[in-house]
C-alpha cells in the first residue's frame, strides 16, 4: 500500500463513536522513518535544526517547501539506527506528531480541519495500554486535547512556512543544488531534487524587502539555512566506517540544471497533501 504524507498508511478522522475505546501507547521506536531520508520541516525548528542537521528546500517552482536531510540514498534513514532509535540531537515535528495529522476539506480560504490519526500505529490499542482517547462519556481526555493543540500549532506553523517559502521564490533565491557523497563499498553518487539559498542573491534583494524579511524573523532563517549546510559531513559520519573516511569532505554543490531526484519523495508534494489528505 503506498504511504500517504511519507509515514502515514491509514488515516482516518477521530470520532467519540469510533475510538471512544481505544488508546495510545507511545512507542520509543522510530522503525516507522526508517524508509525516509528527508522529512519536512518548518521555520520555527530551524535554528534547533541547523545545529545537527542540513536544512534544503524541496519541490518545484510552485510548491517548495524546506526538509532536513537524514540520508543519501532512497529507503535509508541514517537518524534510526539498528534498534529503532532516533540518534539525531532532535526529532523533527513531522515525525514527533505521529501518528496524528489534520486533514482538510475546502480550499484555503474557507477550509474546515479535522484531527485524523493512523490506524495502522503499532502503540493504538483497545486494551487500555497509554493514553485514553476520550472518557467513559465520550470527551476527550487531556491527552487528546494536548496532541490536537500540538498538531494545531504545527498546521499554523505549517502555513508560516509556506508564507516564508513563496517570498523566497518570489524574489528568486532559490538555486538548484546536490549533495555529494560515497557509499561503504566505494561507490560515488549524489542527493538531487533540492534546492538552496543563493548568497549572493540574499545579498542582492531590495532594500525593502529586506527590511520585510528582517522584521520577520526571516532574514534570520535564511543564515540558518545556510550555516546548516555544514551539517552535510556529519550526517556522513553516520554512514558505514569505510565510507565516512574519506579523505575528500562531503558537501553540497550549486548546480545550474536539474539533478536526478534520488529522494524518497518530493516533500513539498508531501506537505501540500498535509492541506489536503
Amino acid at each position: 500500500m503506498t504511504k500517504q504524507l511519507l509515514i502515514y498508511d491509514r488515516v482516518v478522522p477521530i470520532s467519540s463513536d469510533t475510538h471512544r475505546d481505544w488508546s495510545v501507547k507511545a512507542l520509543s521506536s522510530y522503525d516507522f522513518a526508517r524508509h525516509l531520508n528527508s522529512v519536512p520541516l518548518l521555520a520555527a525548528e530551524f535554528l534547533t535544526a541547523a545545529q545537527d542537521y542540513a536544512i534544503v528546500f524541496a519541490g518545484n517552482d510552485t510548491a517548495t517547501f524546506p526538509a532536513v536531510l537524514l540520508g543519501f540514498e532512497d529507503g535509508k534513514n541514517l537518524c534510526v539506527d539498528e534498534g529503532g532509535m532516533w540518534v539525531g540531537a532532535y526529532v523533527p515535528a513531522f515525525i514527533r506528531r505521529y501518528p496524528f495529522v489534520f486533514s482538510m476539506e475546502g480550499d484555503e480560504q474557507n477550509s474546515n480541519f479535522t484531527l485524523c490519526i493512523d490506524e495502522s500505529y503499532e502503540g493504538l490499542n483497545q486494551e487500555g495500554r497509554g493514553e485514553r482517547l476520550f472518557d467513559a462519556d465520550g470527551n476527550r481526555t487531556q491527552y487528546l486535547t494536548t496532541m490536537l493543540s500540538f498538531v494545531s500549532q504545527f498546521q499554523a506553523q505549517f502555513n508560516r512556512t509556506k508564507l516564508f517559502c513563496e517570498r523566497l521564490e518570489r524574489l528568486g533565491l532559490l538555486e538548484n543544488a546536490q549533495a555529494r557523497f560515497t557509499t561503504a563499498d566505494g561507490r560515488n553518487g549524489t542527493l538531487g531534487g533540492f534546492k538552496t539559498i543563493s548568497r549572493d542573491r540574499l545579498k542582492a534583494i531590495p532594500e525593502a524587502e529586506l527590511a520585510a524579511m528582517f522584521a520577520t524573523d526571516e532574514l534570520e532563517l535564511c543564515y540558518a539555512h545556510l550555516h546548516s549546510l555544514q551539517n552535510i559531513n556529519r550526517l556522513g559520519a553516520r554512514l558505514p566506517t569505510r565510507a565516512a573516511g574519506l579523505a575528500e569532505p562531503m558537501e553540497i554543490a550549486n548546480t545550474e540544471s536539474d539533478a536526478p531526484n534520488q529522494t524518497e519523495t518530493s516533500e513539498a508534494e508531501a506537505t501540500s497533501e498535509a492541506e489536503a489528505l
